[in-house]
């Protein structure tokens, strides 16, 4: 035997290898099959639970038809189109509408609603003279009521920074996963994860076309890479994908593996969340839900997955649709199209939505509320991304047009007046529901800021003055719209004990004026006399009673609206006042809902009697000439067919502009100022109301009804001494007045007449009670 030159026998490696082999394979296989469980305990894990935390959605309220409802057909194609429905000349399918004189047909979206699920319909509603008169559902079914679904306003993602809309593969068009499979895997449900023929041929089929046509990965290995792994480029990395690719289709069918990949797959950015799967993106790109795009907006989303960013529809058109083409050309390829339909197909431009409507940052004051709202419904933050639905009160249109008007308006206004630096709030509520349908709370709309809707309060003006005039009008036997006030020079003393004078914005004085005129056309004197009368105090729990919380400064100057409000407060206060003084708490959030459709929170609205109904009336009779012939009457020029009523506001040298008016459905207030409360040189009238009349111009307002209350009629009254008078007297007025609360009428002579003794009644008349 030989030796070494140490004098030991040499080793030759490949004996000890051949003579170990066995023992080596078997502790490799060992590992390797200890890593395969480890590898597939991380799959089971991530796979099989809920694989991905959903955002929470926050959706807009469902637009509510009823038959008898005043509507034009205009308001309802307004919603179809904000939903992205599509005009057609005969509705064939979900999402198109078609319009046939009086009559409005269109095939309704089924919706996951918070109180059940409503299935897809075709839908034809009538209108005549202005009202919606009837609506059928699939040809002849009649309904009293109907509701669209709700548009989708925007979704609260996690520190992921991810976002997805989850589908399910039964509900995904057959067209767009045959196209998919033909472009990144064809032979998928043919292989086991992993396809080494799948290579060559896409490698052929790139070098055939001159540039990258096809993928050579398998579906299963892309979901695995997105799903588990980097981005990194190694063959560690490339093995843990083969190996993990291959569990996969052990544990998983090929339909589930499917259905996981149309969800993960990433198709683009929106700012900085990502869009993953095809159902979010469906909306991302075309503002429709998968199953109503088209064949070449199919191909173009299939189209992206071989990158989003270079493949950007909205920044690389021409890049886009010559990669939308070659995914219909090897769909055509493939016989599953006609040559005319490939023809029409190519010369079909993107159809891109003019911005994504679920941009995020969309509406922020609004969404502002929500979140505040939000934390209070559900204190446990983990619940605000576990795929919860939330059904908030927004209008998505009056939200639009509110931003509008604001950012417009205070362009025109500072270019016309020579200001600048002017800020602005609006809200905009239901009055019969307390809902919020849209809040504003800066000039720049898309600003995540200071929420001045919420957070500024400012000193409100003339905008109590209803808070003084409602306090003295539930007290009928001594105050009434024909009530004479004292409209001349007064002292009091201040807070701070000096003397005070107020003066009416004309530097004038009257004498004496009704309590009507001295509401409609804003004097400050007799409002101010008119306050110490009834006392500060009880106009302090007027206040409260109409919904502020906030504690207010017993002094004079509180008459005149020395006190600090926020637009969200004073839109609070006139809700309840023109709700015939029922308050209802303002709120934004209606129900929510968890990821499968269960109830776990909803608003409990429960209307409660503040204010006197009788006394509201004669309030809101006194606001409507306040449109008519008072401080707003410019909006009686610009409707002269339309019944409002409002109130202008205006504080100490011109700081603060207001506006609070409603009609018969909804309720408007905006503030208009500077942050640094320098003086604008506006009133409530030049300021906050030219931005109220441009936004009912975008709406379809109702003029203002309201019926009697009981114990209300109309009275007649000496214009000058406020005496109650008989009918058809010279200088006398006519106004509503709670009857019972007046004394005898005067004659024309300024006699009372004397009350009819009561007609005696026959046998008979006793007898059969006539």
């Amino acid at each position: 035997m030989s030796k070494s030159k140490a004098g030991k026998p040499s080793r030759n490696p490949f004996k000890w290898l051949w003579r170990h082999s066995l023992k080596i394979i078997l502790v490799s296989l060992v590992c390797l099959t200890a890593y395969c469980l480890y590898l597939d305990a991380q799959i089971k894990d991530k796979f099989s639970g809920n694989k991905w935390q959903v955002p929470a959605q926050i959706y807009a309220r469902p637009m509510l038809l009823q038959v008898g409802q005043e509507l034009d057909m205009d308001e309802v194609v307004e919603e179809l189109e904000w939903l992205a429905y599509r005009r057609v000349s005969t509705v064939k399918g979900s999402g198109q509408y078609s319009r046939q004189g009086n009559k409005l047909v269109f095939h309704r979206r089924a919706f996951e609603f918070a109180d059940g699920f409503a299935d897809e319909a075709l839908v034809t509603l009538n209108f005549a003279k202005g009202e919606l008169t009837s609506i059928q559902l699939d040809g002849g079914k009649a309904q009293k009521t109907l509701r669209l679904e709700p548009w989708l306003v925007t979704r609260f993602t996690n520190s992921s920074q991810e976002d997805r809309m989850l589908v399910e593969l039964a509900d995904v068009p057959s067209e767009l996963v045959q196209m998919l499979l033909l472009v990144e895997d064809r032979d998928f449900y043919h292989h086991f994860g992993v396809a080494p023929l799948a290579i060559v041929r896409a490698l052929i089929a790139n070098l055939s076309a001159g540039r990258a046509v096809q993928g050579g990965s398998t579906l299963t290995q892309q979901l695995v890479k997105n799903f588990f792994l980097s981005q990194e480029k190694s063959l560690s990395r490339k093995l843990n994908e083969a190996l993990m690719s291959l569990l996969i289709e052990l544990r998983y069918s090929k339909d589930e593996i499917l259905e996981a990949y149309l969800n993960e797959v990433f198709l683009g950015q929106n700012g900085a969340n990502a869009v993953h799967g095809f159902g979010l993106a469906s909306y991302f790109y075309f503002d429709r839900p998968l199953n109503e795009l088209s064949v070449p907006e199919m191909a173009m989303l299939v189209g992206i997955i071989k990158g989003p960013s270079f493949f950007n529809p909205r920044r690389h058109e021409e890049r886009v649709t010559e990669r939308r083409n070659l995914v219909l050309r090897l769909y055509f390829d493939d016989q599953q199209a006609s040559a005319a339909e490939y023809a029409a197909w190519l010369k079909t431009p993107l159809g891109l939505a003019q911005g994504s409507k679920l941009a995020k940052g969309k509406h922020p004051a609004f969404m502002d509320q929500v979140r505040r709202e939000l934390h209070v419904a559900l204190p446990d933050p983990s619940l605000h991304q576990a795929g919860i639905k939330i059904f908030t009160t927004l209008d998505p249109l009056a939200q639009r047009k509110a931003e509008q008007v604001v950012s417009q308006g205070l362009n025109s206004i500072e270019k016309r007046r020579n200001i600048s630096d002017l800020e602005a709030a609006m809200v905009v509520s239901d009055i019969a529901t307390g809902e919020i349908r849209a809040l504003v709370g800066s000039r720049n709309t898309d600003y995540q800021g200071f929420n001045r809707a919420l957070d500024a309060r400012r000193q409100i003006g003339s905008i109590i003055k209803p808070v003084v005039y409602l306090t003295a009008l539930e007290q009928p036997a001594y105050y009434n719209l024909a009530t004479p006030l004292r409209d001349e020079p007064i002292k009091l003393k201040s807070s701070q004990g000096q003397l005070w004078s107020p003066q009416n914005a004309d530097r004038k004085y009257r004498g004496e004026v009704s309590l009507l005129m001295a509401l409609s056309r804003s004097l400050n004197v007799p409002t101010v006399s008119l306050g110490m009368e009834v006392g500060l105090s009880e106009i302090a729990y007027t206040l409260k009673r109409l919904g502020v919380e906030e504690d207010v400064s017993e002094y004079p100057a509180l008459t005149l609206g020395a006190a600090a409000f926020t637009p969200l407060e004073v839109n609070q206060m006139y809700q309840t006042l023109a709700n015939e003084g029922l308050y209802i708490p303002l709120h934004s959030i209606d129900t929510v809902t968890d990821s499968d459709g269960r109830l776990i929170w909803q608003q409990q609205v429960h209307a409660e009697r503040r204010a006197d109904r009788k006394a509201v009336y004669l309030l809101n009779y006194a606001l409507n000439k306040v449109t008519r012939d008072g401080t707003a009457k410019v909006l009686k020029q610009t409707f002269p067919n339309l019944h409002l009523a409002g109130k202008t506001g205006t504080t100490d040298d011109y700081r603060d502009s207001w506006y609070a008016g409603f009609d018969r459905n909804n309720l408007a207030t905006i503030w208009l100022g500077k942050d640094n409360n320098d003086t604008t040189g506006l009133a409530g009238a030049s300021g906050a109301l030219p931005i109220y009349i441009e936004y009912l111009k975008r709406q379809h307002p109702k003029s203002l009804v309201r019926p009697f209350p009981q114990g209300l009629g109309i009275a007649h009254f000496d214009s000058v001494t406020g005496q109650h008078m008989q009918p058809g007297c010279p200088q006398s007025i006519s106004v509503p007045a709670v009857l019972d609360a007046l004394a005898a009428p005067k004659d024309c002579d300024g006699k009372r007449e004397p009350k009819q003794a009561p007609k005696k009644k026959s046998f008979w008349e006793r007898l059969f009670g006539d």
